[in-house]
């Protein structure tokens, strides 16, 4: 009888350690989306500026401090897709960007600088698809 406690609660500790495993990839994979997708999004828009004209260059760096707060949606807009995907509920990315489009909708709206919606449209791309690279890479190693 003795015997068959020690295997139990040895059971239990594996049990509980592979719990604490999984939640520590999952939140080390949240922190990637956050980290790793405001690195892609700098570095993409980086990229355009590059490939663009000069007066492009000038007007998509414009367009920055037009959406003031980018890169803090940015983060929020990566952690909430991120746990609506490893939760399961897909459905998160439909109503985050809702949200962020209704939000900036006033920026997008005035038209003076066609830069301002092509950021905004870059920037929500890399973010949201490093955002599901991450849940993916999460998934891949919880299961």
């Amino acid at each position: 009888m003795r015997h068959g406690a020690a295997w139990t609660t040895s059971s239990v500790w594996t049990i509980r350690f592979g719990v604490m495993v999984d939640a520590l990839v999952i939140a080390g994979c949240g922190l990637a989306a956050v980290v790793l997708g405001a690195v892609a999004t700098i570095g993409v828009f980086r990229l355009v500026e590059a490939s663009g004209s000069q007066d492009a260059t000038h007007s998509l760096q414009d367009a920055g401090s037009i959406l003031r707060g980018g890169m803090w949606i940015g983060a929020l807009e990566r952690v909430a897709i991120y746990a609506g995907l490893v939760a399961g509920w897909p459905e998160a990315i439909a109503i985050v960007l809702a949200v962020k489009g209704l939000g900036r909708y006033p920026e997008l709206k005035s038209g003076d600088q066609p830069a301002v919606a092509e950021r905004f449209i870059i920037g929500t791309f890399v973010s949201v698809l490093s955002a599901c690279a991450c849940a993916g890479v999460a998934h891949a190693l919880v299961g």
